[in-house]
Parts: structure tokens; C-alpha cells; sequence
């Protein structure tokens, strides 16, 4: 996931947010909440393909909320890429450069750290973030690096981790090893203890016809560089696992495309007409942000191929916190960004569920948020 946007850095309460309706300038689009979470301010990951570790790290804090911990807690996105590019670029060098390399990531990123290097909050380590994050001097640096040594035919001198680590320190800093928070000493990994938080509680899935249903493999995009490994269902349960999730207060992490021109963030509406847009009038093109429309019916065999023509591509990731319907009954999903709040949903949007069906690579949730019968199917205990 590496879709980036530029914008203020600014932050704005959930409860600041109007959930009965677009807050567009003549919609007609009306909705009702059926669930909604609690969430922490809304970030700006500025220009850094990092939403993947600002969605992820949203996600977590979601999650300390609904068990009752972690107030005003900001957890810090940039300690956790701090944590993964020297992971990133090991891989990268033992693969030869034939694997992917950069600021896009995943959620297993996220999870990998909390395993691994624990967490800490955004007050102990920022990033050396000053007006807005900005990462493309230093990954211009560290590119240049890796694929120097990943197309080396010679003995590589190890000490180029040390080098490599010099630069992420000089853009970033260091992460912390101890750190005092609340009057108390903590290391990362100490500290997500105390959290309550346990990597093993969360898991992926997704829905394709290449692989077998109720079963598991490793998902086909650049940025899933560690391999992991996903549930793969069908579509019924692919939605029906995402409400459950949401009616019964567990939120969700979402990566999905973001590059459909039915995907409008500054109207706060993400949407799949039934028309092919190339087809539709110009007033057909606004009216599908501003009233109830009819939209694709999105089947296996259409996901499917959306995704083998490259159509849909793993290149967002955003945090669902709620569930919402309009004036006609169809259900939406209300989506925390991380682009800041300048739009008209002071950064959420919705998203509708041919929209999510339609688009989704994978989300991931929290183990007990599925149904029973699902968890059965899959091994998930």
C-alpha cells in the first residue's frame, strides 16, 4: 500500500464528524448509523507511502479503546517504519533485487512489529517529523543502496546495514530502545505488553477464485515483501465476516484500491455504478456522489478478474469504523483516512458495499470478531 496525498496536517475528533449525511453541498444522500467505533484523531501521513502503518496503528488504538485502555493514546506509525526498512532492504539484497523494495507495506507489517519491536507512543518517537512527513530524499537514498548490493555479483561487506541504518537515523532518528511514559519505564516491547495487545489475535482475509476457499495462501502483491499468508473465503463470507465484525464493536484495517473514479474522497463517497463511468453524462458523473444510485453487482468472477488485469491493486490502506445505511436501506462503511481532514468528511468517508466488495484485497480483524461457523470452516481458533 502506497497511496500517498498531500495535505495540512490537521486533527479533528471523531465526534466532530456528522453521520447522518455527506455533508455535501446538494446531496440527497441520507444515512443512518447502524455501528460506529471509537477512534483516535485523524492523521496526515503526508507525502509517504505509509498508510498502511497509519491505518494499522489506528487499528490497534481502536482496538485498546474497546477494551477500555489506552486513552489518549497516539501510538507512532513512524516507529514502526523505522522498524520494517532494514527488514524491507535484508530481503530485498537476499532476493537480488527481484523483490519489492520501498515506503509501501501491509498490515502483517504492522502485526510483525508488535510481535517483534513491541510499540510506542507518538510522543516518544515522531520521526523527525517537522512541517509533514516527507520521504522521498531518504528513499531515494536507500534505494540507491539496495539495488547497488542486490545486483552485486561480489562479496557483500556486511557492515552496509550500519550504513543503511545511518541514513534512516539522519531522516528519521533512531528508535528507541527505553523510554519513560506516564511516569513509568517502558522498552517497546514492555510497552505493547502492558497494552494488551497480542499479535496472535489477528488475522487477514481476503476473497479470489485462483486458490481454494477456507484455506490459506500468500497474497499476490508487491508490497506483501514478507510473505504472509491470508484466509481466503468466499464472497458471502467475505462480507458477512466484515458486518460481524462492525455490529459487534471490533473495527477493521482495510487495504484496498483507491484509484476508481468512483472513489471520491473530497466528496466523501466511495461508489461502483452500475454504468460503466466512461459511458455516463456528465450529470449522470455527479449525481453518483450526491444521491442513491444503482450499483454493480459484484460477483466472484468480476472480483476476480479485476484483480488478474491489475485493475485492482493493493495500493491504500484505511481504517473502517462503522457501518451506516442510506435512505433506501443499502449499507455503507465509514472509513477513517490518514490524507487529514480536509474534506468534507474532516477525513472519513463511505464506502459502499459493492464498493467494498469490489475493491478489497484484504482486511484484517480481530480473530474473534468472525462468526462462529466461519472460524470453524477455517481453523481459527
Amino acid at each position: 500500500m502506497k497511496n500517498w496525498m498531500m495535505g495540512a496536517i490537521m486533527l479533528c475528533s471523531t465526534a466532530a464528524f456528522a453521520q447522518t449525511a455527506t455533508n455535501v453541498e446538494g446531496s440527497k444522500l441520507q444515512f443512518t448509523t447502524i455501528k460506529n467505533m471509537d477512534a483516535y484523531d485523524v492523521q496526515n501521513q503526508g507525502r509517504t507511502g505509509t498508510c498502511w502503518s497509519f491505518s494499522g496503528m489506528s487499528f490497534l488504538e481502536s482496538e485498546l479503546l474497546r477494551n477500555g485502555k489506552g486513552k489518549d493514546l497516539n501510538l507512532s506509525e513512524m516507529y514502526v517504519v523505522r522498524k520494517m526498512y532494514p527488514l524491507k532492504a535484508v530481503n530485498y539484497v537476499r532476493m537480488h533485487g527481484k523483490a519489492n523494495f520501498g515506503e509501501g507495506g501491509g498490515f502483517p507489517d504492522d502485526i510483525l512489529c508488535l510481535r517483534e519491536y513491541g510499540l510506542v507512543p507518538q510522543t516518544v518517537y515522531d520521526g523527525n517529523r517537522q512541517k509533514t512527513y516527507n520521504h522521498a530524499e531518504m528513499e531515494t537514498l536507500l534505494e540507491s543502496m539496495v539495488k547497488e548490493l542486490g545486483n552485486s555479483n561480489g562479496v557483500i561487506n556486511p557492515t552496509w546495514k550500519n550504513a543503511f541504518d545511518g541514513v534512516l537515523n539522519a531522516y528519521m532518528g533512531d528508535a528507541p530502545a527505553k523510554f519513560d511514559y506516564n511516569g513509568k519505564s517502558y522498552t517497546p516491547q514492555s510497552f505493547a505488553k502492558e497494552l494488551g495487545l497480542n499479535a496472535d489475535d489477528y488475522v487477514l482475509i481476503t476473497s479470489f477464485t485462483h486458490h481454494p476457499y477456507n484455506s490459506q495462501f500468500v497474497l499476490e502483491v508487491p508490497d506483501n515483501w514478507n510473505w504472509e499468508k491470508v484466509y481466503n473465503v468466499d464472497m458471502n463470507d467475505f462480507t458477512n465476516i466484515a458486518e460481524n465484525a462492525l455490529t459487534n464493536g471490533y473495527t477493521i484495517a482495510w487495504a484496498a484500491d483507491v484509484s476508481e473514479k468512483g472513489f471520491n474522497f473530497k466528496e466523501g463517497l466511495a461508489v461502483v455504478p452500475e454504468k460503466d463511468w466512461n459511458d455516463m453524462s456528465a450529470d449522470e458523473k455527479k449525481n453518483a456522489f450526491l444521491e442513491p444510485i444503482q450499483e454493480k453487482n459484484i460477483t466472484a468472477e468480476v472480483r476476480q478478474k479485476a484483480f488478474d488485469n491489475f485493475e485492482t491493486q493493493d495500493d491504500h490502506g484505511m481504517h473502517i469504523v462503522g457501518l451506516v445505511k442510506d435512505q433506501n436501506g443499502k449499507k455503507y462503511f465509514r472509513v477513517k483516512n490518514s490524507w487529514g481532514t480536509e474534506n468534507f468528511g474532516k477525513g472519513y468517508f463511505y464506502a459502499s458495499e459493492p464498493y467494498f466488495q469490489y475493491k478489497t484485497t484484504s482486511y484484517m480483524v480481530n480473530k474473534k470478531a468472525l462468526p462462529a461457523d466461519i472460524a470453524k470452516k477455517l481453523g481459527i481458533k
